[in-house]
């Protein structure tokens, strides 16, 4: 059972005593690539890495970090973007690389940064009234009680439970999506879905393929709803986060007090990182709640085609041929509803469909099992670095303990 923490143990100590900054420089060259972090790339409150760039795609001056280093987000503060990474590389000079000293755990102090309590405290003394910025000078004096190391290993051994299980769960989306994807390639792209070899091969605007299989476009197949799409107003997007997210052209970039949508839906990114580096369509499968802003599509199938076989379908199309606009590229509706998509026999359909939507439904499961282990975590990170949850009682098995 939990007991309440009267603290009278825990040290009031300045953060510069447990942190320090580092400042370590990289200057970017093609000869030495390694992996890159913007603000971009990490998502708005989750803890979550979204996306890893190259440095070589970058021209200024950036901050190196090491793999447990902390990364903070100190421009726009409020936004709570903090990650520790599991790697070596470089990040943003819109970031803060924060290094845990000897006497302090490394993983106490990934949660005490990133809790409401310090957060709040980084908006609060954030100079710039747009781009209002927290300052390491400034926030290094500041002073918080900390426990002894032994039980911040405790703490930080409870919090990253629920990580590793959030990042197992990341791993078997990505692997049921794969699966999806391999599966797809095999039948549509290599055809050899079963009874091929019985099967007479004819022209098509795709080249060959399978007699009595045809060729429509994404307007014939899929059902549009940007005529219902509207521009966000100021009061839902806050420095509190919401419970809908609010999706841009390739990415979650808020979370509101209000939705559209809801529903299982396809989002193609209409402008601005319109394609991947394979030339691939930037695709987003969303299901639940949800508002999207004016640069994405908003698509479901229609009639027999699944949403879910559209957004595989499409994932592996080369779109280059129908984007315009150089310094903006951007997908037209009109472009959008010209591309081509493979549609086999009603039979065929059915049993891929079949298995989509039982692969699909898993990795749906696993997106609310991940959402509902988040919410746990932030709600566990205020109560036990301020030791209101006392957990010097428990038993806890902690790194350091694991090393020995």
């Amino acid at each position: 059972m939990n007991k309440i923490s009267k603290t009278n143990s825990w040290e009031l100590i300045k953060l510069i005593d447990v942190a320090d900054e580092v400042r370590e420089l990289f200057e970017p060259r093609k000869a030495n690539d390694v992996p890159y972090i913007g603000l971009e790339h990490i998502e708005q409150s989750t803890l979550k890495l979204i996306e890893i760039a190259r440095s070589q795609t970058t021209v200024s001056s950036k901050k190196i970090f090491k793999q447990g280093d902390i990364l903070f987000g100190s421009l726009r503060p409020y936004f709570r973007k903090v990650i520790r990474p599991k790697f070596n590389g470089v990040c943003s000079t819109d970031i803060t690389v924060i290094r845990a000293k000897t006497n302090c755990s490394p993983g106490f102090l990934y949660y005490f940064i990133a809790s409401e309590s310090f957060i709040a405290h980084a908006s609060s003394i954030s100079s710039g009234t747009r781009m209002p910025r927290a300052n390491w000078r400034t926030l290094s004096q500041s002073k918080w009680r900390f426990p002894a190391l032994m039980q911040q290993e405790k703490i930080a051994s409870i919090l990253s439970a629920y990580d590793d299980l959030i990042e197992n769960n990341l791993r078997r989306i990505r692997i049921l999506e794969e699966m999806a994807q391999n599966l797809y390639r095999e039948w549509f792209v290599k055809f050899r879905f079963p009874g091929h070899e019985q099967v007479r091969f004819v022209d098509s605007p795709m080249g060959r393929i399978p007699e009595g299989w045809e060729v429509k476009t994404l307007g014939e197949v899929a059902i549009n709803f940007d005529r219902f799409r509207k521009p966000i107003s100021g009061n839902k997007r806050s420095k509190n986060k919401g419970t809908y997210p609010y999706y841009g052209a390739a990415k979650v970039i808020d979370y509101i007090n209000d939705y559209l949508f809801d529903g299982i839906y396809l989002l193609f990114a209409e402008d601005g990182s319109v394609v991947t580096r394979d030339r691939k369509p930037v695709l987003q499968y969303v299901s639940g709640k949800f508002w999207p802003n004016n640069h994405v599509h908003v698509l479901q199938g229609k009639d027999s085609i699944m949403t879910e076989f559209l957004y595989i379908a499409l994932s592996e199309l080369d779109i280059t041929g129908y984007i315009t606009g150089a310094a903006q590229p951007k997908i037209t509706r009109a472009n959008l509803d010209r591309i081509p998509i493979l549609i086999t026999k009603d039979s065929l359909l059915q049993v891929f469909c079949k298995y989509l939507k039982d692969t699909f439904q898993l990795k749906i499961v696993l997106y609310e099992e991940n959402e509902s282990l988040r919410h746990t975590r932030d709600l566990l990170i205020p109560k036990l670095i301020s030791g209101e949850v006392d957990v010097s009682d428990l038993e806890i098995i902690t790194p350091e303990e694991n090393k020995a």
